[in-house]
């Protein structure tokens, strides 16, 4: 694995003052404490921030997710970041990365190991999700990173303390991301394109809504790249296809009906079609 540096770039999501590790917590000057968990993850998600008593994916989602994952349907995916990041930074430096919406981690674990392979540059990796199922699951497969129960709506990070956000598949907080930029950061967002996982759209739902184009607006960013990409993956089990469904959103709008018809299936071809963004605080074409 590439080496890992150590500064603290948390901030306490209380009062937002710098956090210092002290054995086996981390605490902030105000007298602020939250304890590692046994897994090497970190909670900073108040319980006045949360909005039900277990936010964010389930166990049976982040299981149904590392299990998919695991079978590098999405690797092509994975592998337009890592170049995407490795063509936008230099080898001499440090680069400290966010994954605002870590999940169980897969995406950062590729990143790591293609950074290695490309440059062997030094990296920081930071993943948050506000599920601490998935931030349990990633702290286990990936030492050499923080790992952090929070929101993107308040990032537990100083400000200017990141040379790259990822927001994959994820929900963006432009005001957040952009306070923990430096000057010179760049946002690299992964968003569904209108034909993801179209054939499986089109058996669970009853009709398939136009695109959205609300997300046209990227307040305080500029966008100065796209990578457009589409493929074609092969399910050949009804486990493949049920965690798919249990890893998407689409599981907690799905009717008895369309559940029904998914489970009916044995084998299924998908296109996978997605827009890869990045992003820039400002305007210019930067090298961190």
């Amino acid at each position: 694995m590439p080496e890992i540096t150590s500064p603290s770039l948390l901030a306490c999501p209380i009062d937002g003052l710098p956090l210092s590790r002290e054995q086996g917590s981390w605490r902030c000057p105000a007298g602020h404490s939250f304890d590692i968990a046994r897994q090497g993850y970190i909670n900073l998600l108040p319980v006045q921030n949360k909005r039900s008593k277990d936010p964010g994916d389930s166990k049976e989602m982040v299981l149904a997710r590392q299990e998919f994952l695991s079978t590098g349907h999405y690797k092509p995916i994975a592998d337009a970041v890592s170049d995407l990041v490795n063509a936008s930074t230099d080898s001499d430096k440090t680069v400290n990365i966010l994954d605002a919406g870590c999940g169980e981690g897969y995406y950062l674990r590729e990143l790591s190991k293609s950074r290695l392979i490309n440059n062997g540059s030094r990296l920081h990796l930071t993943g948050l999700d506000i599920s601490k199922w998935a931030v349990m699951a990633a702290a286990r497969q990936e030492k050499n990173a923080d790992w952090i129960v929070g929101s993107n709506a308040n990032l537990p990070l100083l400000p200017a303390s990141q040379n790259i956000v990822l927001c994959m598949f994820g929900f963006p907080v432009y005001p957040e991301f952009s306070r923990v930029l430096t000057a010179e950061g760049i946002l690299i967002k992964v968003d569904a394109g209108p034909d993801h996982l179209i054939e499986l759209r089109e058996i669970i739902y009853p009709s398939i809504k136009a695109p959205n184009q609300s997300e046209n607006t990227l307040p305080g960013f500029t966008l100065l790249e796209q990578q457009l990409l589409r493929y074609t993956i092969r399910l050949n089990s009804q486990t493949q296809i049920s965690q798919l469904l249990t890893m998407t959103p689409h599981v907690y709008r799905i009717t008895a009906e369309g559940r029904a018809r998914a489970e009916a299936l044995t084998e299924l071809s998908l296109t996978v079609n997605v827009q890869v963004n990045k992003l820039v605080v400002g305007d210019g074409e930067i090298k961190i």
